[in-house]
């Protein structure tokens, strides 16, 4: 295998981070800034897809459960016997990077809603009734996290065709659970965007830096 081989992955997996970096912070600035288009689409987003005050105990049943994988506790319960798992294999940068990826996006992601500062919509079912605060979306983030994490653990071992399937499940998983904050009228179209970029990128800086993950086998 050729330096350019072993190299290639790393430099990748950095420029997709940085992408992904920059979306957050621009559409921080736009918020922060209160760039007119940038307002002026999110609130007509968020209009269009809010769910609505008053909706049926089913259809906030089908909300929850849609939302309910970008809890804090959903990402933890699923890698929780990954890190196990990883422990026990002896496998100790994997079971590092997996636990500062999962754990640290929450923080991050804390430190650059107060950053931001912005207030949730003022829906009276949806973010009108939360004291949070709304750029970025810790759901979406939480979700890509989630999701970007399971992919590149998986990846080495995942054949052509499976890492086709598995990263669509992971899109549609992470649009889902996206859209269905706006629905639930608790965050803006900008809040979902980079809360997803945040997401990927954290990740994948956690990876680059950690370097758990020895993505030449593949």
């Amino acid at each position: 295998m050729t330096t350019a081989q072993r190299t290639h992955p790393i430099g990748a997996r950095q420029a997709v981070a940085a992408g992904c970096l920059l979306v957050v912070v621009l559409l921080g600035v736009g918020v922060a800034a209160s760039w007119g288009p940038q307002l002026r689409l999110d609130t007509d987003v968020s209009r269009a897809l809010y769910a609505g005050d008053g909706r049926s105990s089913l259809v906030q049943a089908l909300l929850d459960v849609a939302t309910a994988p970008g809890y804090t506790v959903a990402r933890l319960v699923v890698f929780l016997p990954v890190v196990v798992w990883l422990l026990r294999a002896r496998r100790w940068t994997s079971a590092v990077w997996v636990t500062v990826s999962v754990v640290g996006v929450g923080l991050v992601n804390s430190a650059v809603k107060e950053l931001v500062g912005r207030p949730r919509p003022q829906f009276a079912d949806g973010g009108a009734q939360l004291t949070s605060l709304s750029f970025p979306s810790g759901h979406a983030s939480g979700i890509a996290c989630l999701v970007t994490t399971a992919l590149v653990l998986a990846w080495p071992v995942l054949s052509r065709t499976a890492r086709r399937w598995s990263t669509a499940a992971a899109v549609v998983l992470a649009l889902l659970v996206g859209l269905s904050r706006m629905w639930l009228g608790v965050h803006y179209l900008s809040d979902v965007v980079a809360g997803w970029a945040l997401g990927v990128a954290w990740t994948l800086l956690v990876v680059t830096v950690v370097q758990g993950v020895r993505w030449t086998r593949a």
